[in-house]
């Protein structure tokens, strides 16, 4: 029986590795028409092939969150190649956590680059697209930590829930245009995010935490294939997912 997957168009950011690159994979197998970004080349191209040579359809194309005309570049991908968008995944995102005391400046900007201003970049190269087709959907990845705080998040955190609060907005403004719009807040997930935490101390204790009690990536990708499987008239806002065995 053909789902609400099969067919659509999905552009997929961060989408070489992690929980990126098992939604593409899952979505692909799906039926799904992936169009994919990541700074990585070499990975989405080994990606696209895996993709195609199992009889799916996918483009890719190099990009960085932190550049408007990028986003804009992998949109532009799939509409010259499909002649529409009907999904886009904000999954590209950092975690270098560390107590705000030790100053880490330059990690502080990165985190609100790519996790608060690459959503934004994303939603704006998609939305005149879903307006004029007056339909579309825009899923964006927050997390656990945005909604709550833990040691050493307060700044990552900080971008999550922001990401909480634009997604909330982006939804009430954009009924007129039959667009769905989704929060996807995974808790411990098994990827290589915990690999760039300079902060060796908080690196370790996340890493054992997460070593332990961790689900794998492509537990997104079937929180992101639910969401976008249901009828056009139901918009599922958002999903908190963790482990079985996370508290908090």
């Amino acid at each position: 029986m053909a789902s609400n997957i099969e067919g659509k168009v999905i552009v997929i950011t961060g989408a070489s590795s992690g929980m990126g690159e098992a939604t593409a994979r899952h979505l692909a197998s799906r039926g799904a028409k992936v169009v994919l970004g990541a700074r990585r080349a070499d990975r989405l191209e080994a990606l696209v092939s895996e993709i195609r040579d199992a009889g799916g359809e996918a483009h890719a194309k190099a990009i960085d969150v932190t550049r408007a005309q990028d986003l804009e570049a992998l949109v532009n991908v799939a509409i010259e190649a499909h002649g529409r968008i009907d999904v886009l995944i904000n999954n590209a995102g950092v975690m270098p956590l560390s107590p705000i005391e030790k100053l880490k400046i330059d990690e502080w900007d990165t985190m609100i680059d790519v996790n608060i201003k690459g959503v934004l970049y994303g939603i704006a190269a998609a939305l005149p697209h879903m307006k004029a087709q007056k339909s579309g959907h825009i899923i964006n990845t927050s997390s656990v930590a945005g909604h709550l705080i833990f040691p050493a998040s307060a700044v990552y955190s900080g971008t999550k829930h922001a990401v909480i609060a634009i997604s909330e907005g982006f939804r009430q403004e954009v009924k007129d245009y039959n667009i769905r719009t989704t929060i996807l807040s995974p808790g411990a997930v098994k990827t290589e995010l915990l690999d760039h935490i300079s902060d060796k101390d908080v690196q370790a204790a996340n890493q054992e935490y997460v070593g332990q009690v961790g689900i794998p990536a492509d537990s997104y990708a079937r929180m992101a294939a639910f969401v976008i499987e249901q009828p056009e008239d139901v918009d599922v806002n958002e999903i908190i997912f963790r482990p079985t065995a996370q508290q908090l």
